[in-house]
């Protein structure tokens, strides 16, 4: 079976590069081609035009946001218009819960299949095939593609009909995002009352009262390395997300909507590019 694979960023070049050591014969495509040049060299086909996944028999999909997934399945050379009916799409992309379901129904009336499949896990997790898949949509999809999700992940988890994958994602992101701001928060207002950062950190982290993934962040405070496993742009716009839908649905969330903006003022400052946990950085400064 070929598989083909779109979106070579931080997460997607780790995915691709696990299946083409399981084995897969894989065709990729990435925006700029530079990306793909150690898949490429690792035995990976390109892809130079979207019509060319009309050979694969699954299209894995891990793109930045909803308006990069709509530009590459229904854009002018949309890969959707070339894959034959029958064939299956399966879009890892964290999402919004409504956009997935367009996409699912935008796919099945060309005869595709689809999965809203994003993940839990971030640059190690990708690195180490240690993620875990969300999937919303039929059954026997999600069974097709559980060797290809094994190869890149420790676990799978269908959850639903389509969109209730990214549904489900949407609620740990915004959870994911909150708890880092609230930490980041206490911790400003620790040093303001005179509490050394290191008798903060050996205090909350590891216990009862701190999230579980501030451990890993931990490191990366102390020695003031912002390097990205998931850039604070990406946390903001997956913030707006889980507000879109929180609104589609008439959910109120006040402190998501509060935690967005401090987001986006980050960015503002610079700090896109850096790990959403240099929120922290943002709220001491």
């Amino acid at each position: 079976m070929k598989i083909g694979f779109i979106g070579l960023g931080i997460m997607g070049s780790r995915m691709a590069a696990n299946l083409l050591q399981g084995g897969v014969e894989l065709v990729i495509h990435n925006r700029t081609k530079d990306k793909a040049t150690s898949l490429l060299e690792q035995g990976a086909v390109w892809a130079e035009n979207l019509s060319d996944m009309a050979a694969v028999d699954i299209v894995f999909t891990m793109l930045a946001h909803p308006e990069a997934v709509a530009a590459i399945a229904l854009g002018p050379d949309g890969f959707l218009d070339h894959l034959p009916p029958g064939k299956l799409w399966i879009d890892c992309s964290t999402v919004n819960p409504s956009f997935a379901r367009d996409m699912a129904a935008a796919a099945q009336a060309r005869g595709i299949r689809h999965v809203d499949a994003p993940v839990a896990g971030t640059k190690p997790q990708a690195q180490n095939a240690e993620l875990v898949f969300i999937a919303g949509g039929e059954a026997s999809d999600v069974a097709e593609a559980d060797p290809y999700f094994k190869l890149m992940g420790q676990r799978v988890a269908h959850v639903g009909g389509h969109g209730m994958g990214v549904a489900l994602k949407v609620v740990v992101n915004a959870m994911l995002g909150a708890s880092m701001v609230v930490f980041a928060e206490s911790m400003a207002l620790g040093q303001a009352l005179g509490l050394s950062q290191e008798i903060l950190l050996n205090t909350v982290v590891g216990s009862a009262v701190a999230a579980p993934f501030l451990a890993g962040k931990r490191p990366k405070i102390e020695q003031d390395d912002y390097e990205a496993q998931f850039p604070l742009r990406w946390m903001q716009k997956d913030m707006h997300l889980a507000a879109v839908a929180a609104y589609e649905a008439g959910a109120a969330m006040p402190v998501a909507n509060a935690t967005k903006e401090l987001y986006r003022l980050a960015d503002q400052k610079g700090l896109g590019d850096e790990d959403f946990c240099a929120i922290y950085k943002f709220l001491r400064q």
